[in-house]
């Protein structure tokens, strides 16, 4: 297995979108991958993440020389049209290697391109069962099955609440894919599912029915596997209506604190499943969190630790097959296949972490609650 050094200081700027340069990858020796998420929009605070992230670890293993990276970033919007445009535009500029896309939906609609394509394909944060449904895709995050299992398991274990309400979002493949699954791991869990309250992409805005129901319930937690935009309003009307409950939420959630104009403070004691804690005290998290910190201004979030953990997968699984920047994105994706499945990585979301042929990471969950303004490991 290949090992390698992730941490090496240095500072660096990423531009909001990285555009490409007239030299081809067979002249630089340089392989050139693309990323794709969204950089504007109500789901920016992933795209960014993700690209400032990639953009760091491809800076770090440039510094390093040996394998050569390009990295070219563009906007989805968090839309399906929107990303598979995206996904053209970087086929034309030559990409051989795909790291997206950021959000679920845009990654399934690109990865019926991909595989058609036979482009490798690492999405940081695509958790939808469906954005690896193919043989050229692999994730670095948890999928939507696993975050739900995995957070019944951590409300049941830890005695956290036994009357839990849901509120998720029924239009969504990755709310109502994790919904699903809590729902079924609860039962084994002793935990009793009070109310379950739908939203839908066309009511956004109004939760007072949902929150009403779940007061009404009894609940003592509120389940919340939704996006962090839709989780601020519920925090904010559920402050208003004297709402007591507990709120856990997943990867979601992360980037709550960021929500222009959202009080952060009626954020306070909220949980959230993630793989990530900048707050950690290992040294290969306080390094990413400082060189990142240096570079952007801003904690990142778990979103930058999957992009960040992503590109030096990539790394170790080229090395792993001894591929070269003049193969063809075919003949790279063949190789890379197999290559990931041999790799282990010490990452910032998990220490060995391994891939399944089914593109699914194996890794141990981690969960952080909000304190004082800030993510704190649990």
């Amino acid at each position: 297995m290949k090992k390698f050094t992730k941490f090496v200081a240095t500072a660096c700027v990423a531009a909001l979108a990285l555009s490409a340069i007239p030299v081809s990858a067979e002249e630089t020796g340089t392989f050139k991958i693309g990323g794709i998420g969204p950089i504007t929009g109500s789901t920016a605070v992933y795209g960014q993440a993700v690209m400032n992230a990639a953009q760091l670890a491809v800076d770090e293993i440039n510094a390093e020389g040996g394998v050569q990276f390009e990295l070219n970033f563009q906007d989805d919007e968090n839309d399906q049209e929107t990303a598979v445009n995206a996904y053209n535009t970087l086929k034309d500029w030559g990409m051989q290697i795909l790291l997206g896309t950021v959000t679920s939906a845009p990654c399934i609609a690109v990865g019926a391109e991909s595989v058609n394509d036979n482009i490798f394909q690492l999405t940081p944060s695509g958790s939808a069962v469906e954005c690896v449904q193919y043989d050229n895709a692999f994730r670095v995050c948890f999928s939507d099955p696993n975050q739900g299992t995995a957070s019944a398991q951590y409300i049941g274990e830890h005695e956290l609440a036994s009357k839990v309400a849901v509120i998720y979002d029924s239009s969504d493949v990755y709310s109502s894919g994790i919904y699903e699954n809590f729902a079924a791991e609860a039962a084994n869990q002793g935990i009793e599912i009070v109310a379950a309250e739908a939203f839908t992409a066309d009511s956004r805005t109004d939760f007072s029915v949902q929150l009403q129901k779940a007061k009404d319930s009894g609940a003592e937690l509120i389940f919340l596997p939704i996006y962090y935009t839709e989780a601020s309003l519920i925090l904010t009307q559920a402050s208003s209506m004297g709402i007591e409950a507990d709120f856990f939420g997943c990867d979601g959630l992360d980037g709550i604190l960021a929500v222009e104009g959202f009080d952060t403070s009626l954020a306070e004691g909220v949980m959230l499943l993630t793989p990530f804690a900048a707050d950690a005290d290992d040294e290969q998290t306080q390094a990413f969190v400082a060189a990142y910190e240096e570079a952007y201004g801003d904690t990142p979030n778990q979103f930058a630790a999957d992009a960040y953990d992503g590109v030096y997968a990539i790394k170790a699984a080229i090395e792993q097959a001894g591929v070269t920047p003049d193969m063809s994105a075919s003949d790279i994706c063949d190789a890379l296949k197999v290559a990931m499945t041999e790799i282990t990585i010490d990452g910032l979301t998990g220490a060995g972490m391994t891939w399944t042929a089914d593109g699914e990471p194996n890794k141990e969950p981690r969960a952080v609650q909000i304190v004082d303004g800030a993510y704190q490991a649990m």
